[in-house]
């Protein structure tokens, strides 16, 4: 089976550091070559991949000012579509954008939707809603107007993480520095608990991070790290008592929950979106609904086993696992 992926052109492939969409296409895709599938990755020219690789960009545009980001969507998406008979599917985790070539090719396109910006672009999803085939990566991310052919987690390779047992006595935020990821109650938490807490992500707006979280960094008790690579990423979320995810919307997925527990680290998620499905709340971590809870939820943590979040990330949200599931639906859809 020819399979492309089309991956979206903001960051590397995989990423250097923040950069979710495009680090789940490169796991796919190395996931696929490693089963021997003919697989072609459609990313930037300095994409990382064991497999083929296709481009029109030379770099990612959010790494370069100077690139208009519409010019080089354009590009990169026609590339593949004027390439499309060479392929028996097409993967797109590019959004909806792609979906509006669909019905100009031949070769069938299934579209992992990564979570909906805005319900402005929910017209062109419904109108190829019946011609092509979606994937939700939650089923609390499910739209009631579509239709799904399955719901795939994320997987994630455990041996690009670090597990420890043996924890230092520090709390972690990690992800997106945004009011919708609740940052500024990470730090409300980790001061109600007395315990240090630890910062690292991607400031996705500058006028929340420097009115709500750079008045409270204090390279003491509250510490921060910038947008962390993997070395840094592992080094953070195999050695803190617990990543804290206080979020103030309802998260599609949540990587950052996976890469924790299959690092042996418990989350204190806010229940929202998708978190009932990555958490076994007492097992894994604990579900909250407010700073209170997650306060009562830090004292509880002796009770968590690094153990026990390890088998379950590895279970539930290993590669292996969601590589099946994808070949699966390949398979489906081409035999249709």
């Amino acid at each position: 089976m020819r399979v492309a992926i089309l991956s979206p052109i903001a960051w590397r492939t995989p990423p250097k550091n923040y950069g979710p969409w495009e680090q789940v296409a490169s796991n796919i895709a190395e996931g696929l070559n490693a089963r021997g599938v003919d697989v072609t990755l459609f990313a930037t020219a300095d994409a990382i991949t064991t497999g083929k690789l296709q481009f029109a960009c030379e770099r990612p545009y959010a790494e370069d000012p100077h690139l208009d980001p519409k010019v080089g969507e354009c590009l990169h998406i026609s590339h593949l579509m004027e390439m499309a008979e060479q392929f028996d599917i097409i993967h797109n985790h590019f959004d909806f954008l792609p979906l509006t070539y669909s019905s100009l090719i031949n070769t069938p396109m299934v579209t992992t939707i990564h979570g909906f910006s805005s319900q402005k672009i929910m017209p062109v999803y419904k109108k190829y809603n019946s011609s092509t085939s979606y994937i939700s990566i939650s089923n609390a991310d499910r739209h009631p107007e579509l239709s799904y052919l399955r719901t795939i987690y994320h997987g994630l390779n455990p041996k690009d993480f670090t597990f420890k047992q043996k924890k230092e006595n520090f709390l972690l935020y990690f992800g997106r520095i945004h009011s919708d990821k609740g940052t500024h109650m990470a730090i409300e938490i980790a001061k109600q608990v007395g315990i240090p807490l630890k910062i690292a992500g991607l400031i996705q707006d500058n006028d929340y991070f420097n009115q709500y979280i750079k008045p409270h960094i204090d390279e003491h008790r509250v510490m921060f790290y910038g947008n962390a690579d993997s070395t840094l990423r592992n080094e953070l979320l195999s050695n803190t008592l617990a990543l804290l995810h206080p979020i103030q919307f309802d998260e599609p997925f949540g990587l950052s929950v996976v890469e924790a527990m299959m690092s042996g680290t418990p989350v204190i998620a806010f229940n929202r979106g998708s978190m009932q499905e990555l958490i076994i709340n007492g097992v894994t971590g604990f579900l909250v609904n407010n700073v209170s809870e997650a306060v009562k939820a830090v004292h509880q943590l002796h009770t968590i086993a690094s153990q026990d979040c390890y088998k379950h990330a590895c279970s539930v949200f290993g590669l292996e696992h969601m590589i099946d599931e994808y070949m699966d639906v390949y398979k489906m859809i081409v035999n249709k």
